[in-house]
């Protein structure tokens, strides 16, 4: 996904999560700001850190979705909820 959207948009920064590529699921057009999944960052943190769910969501909250870095802070799609 992150390749296609740089590929599209070549002039454009996008500020990145680090770690969690696999986790972008779109972009949001009139700011260039990047969406991720929270419920794909989750799953990142359980594959490659080992956490279960408990423990992954309450790193993301606590160091990632909270993080405010600027006018192009990515966009955290709540799809955790089902």
């Amino acid at each position: 996904m992150l390749e296609g959207i740089i590929e599209n948009y070549p002039e454009e920064e996008f500020l990145k999560a680090d770690g969690f590529d696999k986790a972008i699921i779109g972009f949001e057009l009139a700011t260039m700001r990047l969406i991720y999944s929270k419920l794909k960052c989750v799953e990142v943190l359980m594959l490659d850190d080992e956490m279960d769910y408990e423990e992954a969501m309450e790193y993301l909250e606590y160091n990632t979705f909270n993080a405010y870095v600027g006018e192009k802070t990515p966009i955290w799609c709540d799809d955790t909820i089902f």
